[in-house]
């Protein structure tokens, strides 16, 4: 399964690549000689693009005549504190791959920002199908449900990996994960924000006082939904889990709920299920999705409305960053300005999640 983890093709990944805007230009001489020096079985000369996606860290193919890599870098200029954590990213990606766990293969991190003016890591680019609508239209109902649980168990052989039996257990702090997030968030949003929210400021204040036991801890995601997969070409399996940025040890029950968001997400071309006639389609429903959760983690899942409250909470928090960016024009992605737009609307539902979990006005 690793060694297939490879096979990621970028392209469909990050909706195509561009030409390189002069604001986001590498130096090739420096990046070559660091290519050189770290890559195993690097051959040059070096040509690149850059995937149109990612509205966190700037992406870029890099192609030379034997083989193909995706670079990660943060943007240029001043970041927020624990942001863009690209080291964060390689070192999950280069922990899991030796278990057999479905990530790319990572070649180097790179902290000098002298090379390329930031912190980047390499890692490798390969086939397969990226997938962003939650609907699958293009798919059969067999399949639908294949792809399903494959994603649900994917999850599930993450979050029952022992951390020390693996070499992760200094990943992070093992235990009050919900309590170290909001608090991060509530900081990161602090430091971004642009408009007085009282709705958030709830929030902000409510969330500490009420989170439920954590009582187990493993490697968590942070951002696992569908397009942050690749699947095999021909088979309805997961070959490579991308987007680290977010990842630590942690609450499983946290990141698993982020997942079962899609289920309370409207239908829009996106990974959102809401609205949608699951059985027709094949879709597991929400409560089909946790039993087979259960079943292979045995982890309890209680009920979720306080973790979709938090889990809102905690986007509103990233999404309120690259409103900031947008503002500030450092933001690396055509999509962004969209993207910012939606704190408000997060914030929303996040309140009424949080009312659903007793919350009182």
């Amino acid at each position: 399964m690793a060694e297939e983890a490879q096979a990621i093709d970028f392209d469909k990944v990050m909706v195509g690549t561009i030409e390189v805007p002069e604001a986001d230009r590498l130096d090739l001489d420096r990046l070559t000689a660091w290519f050189e020096a770290n890559v195993e079985g690097y051959e040059g000369p070096i040509s690149y693009t850059k995937f149109k996606g990612g509205q966190s860290n700037p992406t870029y193919r890099i192609d030379t005549p034997g083989a193909s890599y995706v670079l990660r870098r943060q943007p240029f200029g001043k970041l927020l504190p624990s942001a863009h954590a690209v080291d964060r990213e390689y070192a999950a990606m280069t922990g899991l791959y030796p278990t057999g766990f479905p990530v790319p293969r990572t070649y180097g991190l790179c902290e000098d920002p002298e090379v390329i003016g930031s912190k980047f890591f390499v890692m490798s680019l390969a086939d397969g199908r990226s997938l962003w609508n939650g609907a699958l239209p293009q798919c059969s109902k067999e399949d639908r449900r294949e792809i399903y649980n494959a994603m649900i168990d994917t999850m599930a052989d993450l979050h029952t990996k022992d951390p020390q039996a693996i070499g992760m257990g200094d990943f992070g702090k093992p235990d009050d994960y919900c309590a170290r997030q909001i608090s991060r968030w509530t900081k990161q949003y602090k430091l971004s924000e642009t408009e007085h929210q009282p709705k958030m400021e709830r929030m902000i204040e409510w969330l500490p006082q009420t989170i439920p036991p954590q009582h187990v801890s493993s490697v968590v995601h942070g951002d696992y939904r569908l397009d942050n997969m690749i699947f095999h070409k021909t088979e309805n399996r997961v070959i490579a889990v991308l987007d680290w940025e977010l990842s630590t040890l942690g609450d499983p029950i946290a990141d698993f709920s982020y997942l079962m968001l899609n289920w309370k997400n409207a239908s829009d071309g996106r990974a959102g299920l809401l609205g949608l006639d699951l059985a027709e389609l094949g879709i597991p429903s929400i409560e089909e999705a946790v039993e087979r959760y259960v079943a292979r983690t045995g982890y309890p899942v209680p009920p979720m409305d306080w973790y979709f409250g938090y889990n809102l909470f905690r986007l509103a928090g990233i999404m309120q960053g690259i409103k900031k960016r947008v503002i500030d024009g450092t933001a690396s992605s055509a999509h962004a300005k969209s993207m910012s737009e939606r704190v408000t609307p997060l914030i929303e539902r996040a309140y009424d999640f949080a009312k659903a979990a007793g919350m009182p006005d």
